[in-house]
């Protein structure tokens, strides 16, 4: 199965894993899902820490790129075919981060590991 890590996934399995569920944290161990991180997330955690919203034991230039290895998570490049998918989507939220997850999820066939239940309401396959 590919999994699409949300940004607050990647962060609760680096930072708070018990706010895993278990069923994550299976998916997450077992070897044969294949584990996937957009520059998306990357650059949200880039512009919370930048604006003092979040804090990390480290700059995200060395926290994200480690903490996604050790996840065993592929980078998952922003591409035009996601972008543009956008506009099919409906108005049920307004997280520009959270609504392109949900199109790279879409446009690759992957399953969105996130505990937001407003991303469910899309028509993108998610788990929690």
């Amino acid at each position: 199965m590919k999994l699409l890590l949300d940004t607050v996934t990647f962060l609760d399995a680096v930072l708070d894993p018990k706010c895993l569920t278990p069923r994550v944290r299976d998916l997450l161990l077992d070897p044969e899902n294949e584990r996937y991180f957009s520059i998306a997330s990357s650059w949200e955690i880039a512009i919370k820490y930048s604006l003092g919203k979040l804090a990390l034991p480290d700059t995200p230039e060395r926290f994200v790129p480690e903490h996604r290895e050790a996840l065993g998570a592929d980078v998952l490049a922003l591409d035009e075919e996601s972008v543009l998918h956008i506009v099919r989507l409906p108005h049920l939220h307004r997280d520009p981060f959270d609504r392109l997850l949900i199109c790279q999820a879409i446009i690759h066939g992957m399953m969105l590991v996130t505990p937001d239940p407003r991303i469910a309401k899309y028509p993108v396959r998610t788990v929690w």
